[in-house]
């Protein structure tokens, strides 16, 4: 389980790492990286997709110089 988690927190913390220059590929990147780790935890893909995608966006909007 410990594994899963970190490869999780690994996984996620790519979604940061790759932003996007356009809301699509924001988008693209986000629903990728939630994706991933709702596959890893074995949790609802769609879901993670979903938060991964919003967490993307919002975070991109927030700080806009490291996007």
């Amino acid at each position: 389980m410990r594994a899963k988690s970190l490869i999780a927190a690994l996984s996620l913390s790519g979604l940061v790492a790759a932003c996007g220059d356009t809301t699509g590929e924001r988008i693209i990147y986000g629903g990728g990286a939630g994706a991933l780790g709702a596959a890893v935890l074995d949790a609802n893909l769609v879901t993670g997709a979903a938060v991964g995608v919003a967490a993307n966006l919002i975070y991109c909007e927030q700080n806009p110089r490291k996007c």
